[in-house]
């Protein structure tokens, strides 16, 4: 199984969707611990997003994922454009010019786009942020193919694991972002860009293995 360059567009127009349908509960989860602007926001840059896809759909994946990110920088407030941004930036670097993509590569680009979050958030798991619904999704798809899983079970595998470790922000204490100032008022809320998170990658593996 191999991930095609239509794949690769058809995901980020799911993930704009995704954000769509849930941004008012992104903005709900964020007014408890932030600014209650994360699903607008989210949904603004992808917005501006898809508007550009189109320009690009012809060109090689990394092209196409760091006009993804480019976008997002230049269009989401807050914290989230800045480390989405980079996420899709770093992606886009690791795929270079393919124009499909194999296990090996996702594994590599995941690794890629979370390595630019770190360096760009100065953040680490267990501080109640995106890295919580990542890093469990990257560890999850990265066993699964050592195991000799294939790519279509390890994606669906990634995706829960990004699903519990979002439902663990729920009782972290948060100490990273505008969330910290609120101290153990944090706790027993879910984290808005673990949530986000969450769906980047459910909308990969929903719709890299349709049919699959």
């Amino acid at each position: 199984m191999v991930i095609s360059k239509e794949a690769v567009l058809a995901w980020i127009r799911a993930f704009a969707a995704a954000v769509e349908q849930h941004k008012e509960y992104l903005t709900e989860l964020d007014a408890a611990l932030g600014d209650a602007d994360h699903g607008a926001n989210m949904h603004r840059g992808l917005q501006a997003v898809l508007d550009r896809l189109n320009g690009v759909a012809d060109r090689d994946i990394g092209t196409i994922l760091r006009t993804v990110g480019m976008t997002l920088v230049s269009s989401v407030g807050g914290a989230s454009g800045p480390l989405y941004g980079t996420f899709f930036l770093r992606a886009g670097t690791a795929a270079g010019t393919k124009m499909e993509l194999t296990a090996d590569d996702w594994l590599q680009m995941l690794e890629a786009g979370i390595r630019g979050i770190v360096d760009r958030g100065k953040a680490r798991r267990g501080e109640k942020t995106m890295l919580d619904a990542l890093g469990p999704g990257l560890d999850t798809l990265k066993a699964s193919l050592q195991e000799g899983q294939p790519l279509n079970e390890a994606l669906r595998r990634s995706a829960e694991a990004a699903r519990e470790g979002m439902e663990a922000t729920i009782p972290m204490l948060a100490t990273k972002g505008r969330a910290s100032y609120l101290g153990e008022r944090s706790v027993g809320h879910q984290d808005p860009g673990a949530t986000s998170a969450y769906l980047l990658l459910q909308t990969a593996a929903e719709t890299w293995t349709a049919g699959a």
